[in-house]
């Protein structure tokens, strides 16, 4: 029973959901709103999300003892936000069957795993110190507008890794949460609890739709989300089959799509707080993490919108601050192993730099474009290699 209630697990859990819900749930809300959603619908919407992450974290969590954090698709939510504002909302529900359909073939084909198979693992290791970089440099910049809280939070921070490793986190986390409740930064006040009421919502299929919002869904999704997240479980030695993973989160879109469910796929950001050593020292337990990640998701799931305004009640720079500070040793680690060949260097830093920027080219996040410019250099530099032989 220890290793099920191990704080280092339960706070990583917690931080990882308290990320993933206050960087991006406004975005779902603007998604529902493009579509129509009523109250009820947008309950719903929520509902599904909550349980389908939950289900999905547990379950794939405990099947291959590894920390398999899933989430919705933020890009896709970005992409629905605009795409659905001349669909209805069964127009919308028979999007996101349809995408969930592909992600599941594209998973059952297991033409995703071969493709990830060809990325070298200092390239992984590059990609996601790039999509964390900018985690790592906001835990400073929520410096300029909240010094005394996150300067504490920092202080905290110091003085667990000196005293106390393994509860470094909860510590600044406890800290932060103190100080911005003496300082009057927790908005509590608007808060009820109600549990969430799931509405079948039935699909109608429209080709155009299906085409134009439908497949960008699911490019957006496999490409900014799914490559990113297997390429975070492989940079820190998690060699967890592909095709089964990918087949689940399509599944359960299939399953949770006409509840407002419209995409699951792997986490990368949110994963790399439950892959750190401050989740576990050891990695073979770092699974539990994620396990109890699942569980606040299913909370978020039944009480719908109410722990959504729970999570909003803490302040953005609370919640930069403790993102920041749990990625830190992921980040050190990601770059470490992403330098640490000096053959593979070049492409690595290529890899960083260009998943650092930001960049977006036809709708598809840096994420990806930086695996594909350090493929390019990487197999440029390997054709080099053999040539001066």
């Amino acid at each position: 029973m220890g290793n099920w209630f191990r704080i280092s697990h339960i706070s990583a859990g917690f931080i990882a959901v308290l990320v993933g819900y206050t960087s991006s749930v406004a975005i779902i809300f603007q998604a529902a709103t493009a579509a129509h959603a009523t109250p009820a619908e947008l309950n719903s919407w929520m509902w599904a999300l909550g349980i389908g992450m939950g289900v999905s974290c547990i379950g794939l969590s405990l099947r291959y003892r590894s920390p398999v954090l899933t989430a919705w698709s933020t890009p896709g939510a970005a992409l629905l936000a605009t795409g659905l504002a001349d669909l209805t909302m069964a127009q919308a529900i028979g999007v996101f069957l349809f995408s969930s359909l592909l992600i599941t073939a594209s998973g059952i084909t297991g033409w995703f795993q071969k493709m990830m198979d060809y990325v070298p693992r200092h390239i992984a290791a590059a990609m996601l110190a790039g999509i964390l970089i900018r985690f790592g440099m906001d835990l400073f910049v929520a410096m300029q507008t909240q010094w005394l809280m996150v300067g504490l939070m920092f202080i905290a921070y110091l003085l667990g890794r000196l005293w106390m490793p393994r509860y470094t986190i909860p510590i600044a986390l406890a800290v932060g949460v103190a100080c911005a409740a003496l300082l009057g930064l927790l908005h509590l006040d608007l808060l009820s609890w109600e549990p969430a009421a799931p509405k079948f919502m039935k699909p109608e299929f429209s080709v155009s739709a299906l085409i134009g919002v439908g497949i960008p869904l699911f490019i957006v999704t496999m490409t900014s989300q799914n490559v990113p997240g297997l390429a975070v479980l492989r940079a820190n030695g998690f060699d967890t089959p592909a095709s089964p993973l990918i087949t689940s989160t399509g599944v359960i879109g299939i399953v949770l799509a006409p509840f407002g469910g419209y995409a699951f796929n792997l986490a990368a950001i949110t994963a790399a707080i439950c892959m750190s050593k401050d989740a576990d020292p050891d990695p073979s337990k770092r699974y539990m993490a994620s396990v109890w990640a699942g569980i606040f998701y299913l909370m978020t799931g039944i009480f719908g919108a109410t722990v959504v305004g729970l999570f909003t009640a803490f302040p953005s720079e609370l919640v930069a601050a403790i993102a920041g500070l749990a990625l830190l040793g992921t980040i050190g680690n990601s770059l470490a192993g992403a330098l640490d060949d000096e053959k593979g260097r070049e492409a690595a830093l290529v890899t960083f730099i260009c998943t650092a920027s930001g960049m977006s080219f036809m709708g598809i996040g840096s994420a990806f474009w930086g695996l594909v410019f350090g493929m390019c250099v990487h197999a440029v530099m390997a054709r080099a290699g053999k040539g001066a032989r």
